[in-house]
């Protein structure tokens, strides 16, 4: 790795449920290089997550402080709550982790890619749909009526797919990992060859 430019910018998507944070969590184990950039949310902190490390809990009007002041570099509604990544925290993270995961939804991940199209643009993908809905069930943290929402989400989601660098099906999770590993070598190279 280049130490003398920046890390790279890696922007993860995919339906809840598909298992990005566990991809992340793996990555990160593996990679001491590799950074997680905690995102804004506005919406309740659920029990297993920790506030600062899974994500930063703020109010409404907190958030809208945040859009205003310039201070995110995507932000978007996601059933019905606010999220939205500090691009501060991403340009620090990059200069001092080298490699900087961001995990966002679709319309995030458009944004960034206008600000920042130099970024690793990855969309984890479900074997199929009855396994993305199998998962969430095993999760057990949403209402009827939440998972039919993301549902939906999902679909809409999984259209988006085509437009990332790289699509990974995350079908078995350490093969998975393997694969973002060597999408990330390439991309390195690429950019230490450019």
């Amino acid at each position: 790795m280049n130490r003398d430019s920046p890390g790279l910018l890696i922007v993860i998507s995919g339906p809840g449920g598909v298992g990005k944070d566990t991809l992340i969590e793996m990555l990160r184990a593996r990679n001491p290089h590799l950074c997680y950039s905690v995102s804004y949310t506005t919406r309740p902190v659920r029990p297993n997550e920790i506030p600062g490390e899974h994500y930063t809990f703020v109010d409404v009007p907190t958030f809208q402080r945040l859009v205003e002041s310039g201070e995110l570099l995507e932000h978007a509604v996601v059933n019905g709550h606010l999220y939205g990544t500090s691009a501060r925290r991403v340009s620090e993270m990059q200069e001092s982790c080298y490699d900087v995961i961001l995990k966002i939804d679709v319309q995030g991940a458009e944004q960034v890619r206008r600000k920042r199209p130099d970024g690793v643009y990855v969309f984890i993908a479900p074997p199929d749909m009855d396994e993305l809905v199998r998962r969430r069930r095993v999760r057990g943290a949403e209402s009827p009526e939440e998972m039919q929402a993301r549902q939906e989400l999902a679909e809409v989601e999984i259209a988006y797919a085509d437009s990332y660098d790289h699509i990974v099906v995350n079908d078995d999770a350490q093969r998975a990992v393997r694969e973002i590993e060597r999408i990330l070598e390439q991309e390195r190279r690429k950019r230490d060859a450019a």
